[in-house]
């Protein structure tokens, strides 16, 4: 382990983008751990106070700060400001160019006018002719920063592992969690990792002044290839080694990407998009060595950053749920797709039922009608991310109604042979599961 100094930022105020993100929540705690009075720029405070409780938090969208004079509230009072926000491709609440470039070099103006100093989390690989557009707008926010004359630290890391996940760290340990078959693409892709530690202390010197201003790739010294990042990680969460390894071929890869590409104009972020995969595919690979040179340390290998953290049960169940998520929501989606499809296939039948419990023919005809596009209207919006939270809990709701309702008026469905409400149960148990695993952060 390095030693860590013991610095101190008693008296700075430092704005924080992205506050409740992955690097954003742990950087706000390393700040405020050194006395730092910090404020939080968010989407969305209310998620912003359940997250990070006691802090300071402005609500602002990137995308509507893209002037100099935009950011004159939020810089008010402002020592620093540490942007660790991004997104990882252009979707329906993204626009990379916006986030990362013009939001940005606005805000390295705003800086500049006010003599606030600037912390930027780019990224390895971030050029202007990179293959993926988050590659080139970080680029150009980073250029725009270095052109605007504001006092500034760029930080490149690699790939980040910390005790929460998202992102790649979130892809590592779902596949971490695939039972005996490892599958894997691009295994020799070269890594390089650093720990969400070692980046909150390289931000926590940069705001102390401690660091000379300039860009910094936080990496460990090896790279070493994604297969052996992939065990290690396997190992630290305490799963079996895989007794397979199935190499994904790029085709395929190519495929699943366009698939999450489609998804993600539902709302879904999923880590196995395009833009991930090209990077995996190309490799994460920096220069340690200005780093070193700057302050005299190395950033710890990928063996000591697992060491140092805690692997416990919720992160396992936690992996095993982020792989199971796909499939749970694919399955609710059919089901309540497929039973009012069903309904309105089989309307004379399920519509008899009713009429021998009583119901005037039309009666029956229209409730099976509506309560079948009401299934398919569920199953639908399931789909949707947005809504995906609220729908799993119309979904408990709705059959519930269904249950209490067939026991009033058809009790005798409970003694049927195929089932039907007996069928229901594991179906709402099944939503009530969804429900936790689509929380956000």
């Amino acid at each position: 382990m390095v030693a860590r100094c013991a610095l101190t930022l008693t008296g700075k105020n430092i704005l924080v983008l992205g506050a409740y993100g992955f690097i954003g929540a742990a950087v706000v705690r390393a700040l405020r751990c050194r006395g730092a009075q910090v404020t939080g720029l968010v989407r969305k405070p209310v998620q912003g106070a359940l997250l990070l409780d006691g802090i300071k938090l402005v609500q602002g969208d990137l995308r509507r700060f893209t002037h100099p004079q935009d950011w004159e509230a939020a810089l008010t009072g402002i020592d620093c400001v540490v942007n660790c926000a991004g997104a990882l491709q252009d979707g329906p609440s993204d626009d990379l160019a916006a986030v990362h470039h013009h939001a940005i070099a606005a805000l390295g103006q705003a800086c500049a006018q006010r003599g606030v100093s600037v912390v930027q989390i780019s990224a390895i690989g971030a050029t202007p002719n990179a293959d993926t557009e988050f590659m080139r707008t970080k680029a150009a926010g980073d250029a725009a920063l270095e052109h605007s004359g504001a006092d500034l630290w760029i930080l490149r890391p690699g790939l980040v592992i910390g005790q929460s996940d998202y992102g790649g760290t979130t892809l590592l340990r779902m596949l971490a969690a695939v039972p005996l078959v490892q599958p894997i693409a691009y295994p020799a892709t070269p890594v390089q990792c650093v720990g969400m530690e070692d980046l909150c202390h390289a931000v926590v010197t940069c705001c102390a002044d401690e660091v000379p201003q300039g860009a910094y790739d936080l990496v460990e010294d090896q790279a070493q290839s994604l297969r052996d990042v992939l065990a290690t990680t396997r190992r630290w969460l305490g799963f079996p080694a895989a007794r397979f390894r199935l190499v994904m071929p790029p085709v395929l890869t190519k495929a699943v990407a366009r698939c999450a590409d489609a998804l993600g104009y539902l709302g879904w972020r999923s880590p196995l998009r395009s833009t991930a995969m090209t990077v995996m595919a190309s490799g994460v690979v920096g220069d340690p060595a200005p780093y070193r040179a700057a302050t005299g340390r190395s950033l710890r290998p990928l063996p000591e950053i697992y060491g140092s953290m805690t692997s416990a049960r919720e992160h396992r169940l936690t992996a095993r749920m982020s792989l199971l998520a796909p499939l749970v929501i694919t399955v609710l989606s059919l089901f309540w797709v497929l039973s009012g499809i069903f309904g309105l296939v089989g309307l004379p039948e399920a519509a008899g039922v009713l009429t021998e419990a009583g119901w005037a023919d039309a009666a029956a005809v229209s409730s099976v009608v509506f309560w079948s596009f009401v299934d398919i209207a569920l199953g639908l919006a399931v789909l949707y991310r947005p809504w995906t939270a609220r729908v799993c809990l119309a979904q408990v709701g709705v059959a519930a109604f269904y249950v209490l309702a067939a026991t009033v008026v058809t009790p005798g469905l409970w003694l049927d042979p195929l089932g039907p409400l007996v069928k229901v149960l594991p179906a709402m148990l099944l939503s009530l599961v969804a429900w936790p695993m689509v929380q956000s952060r």
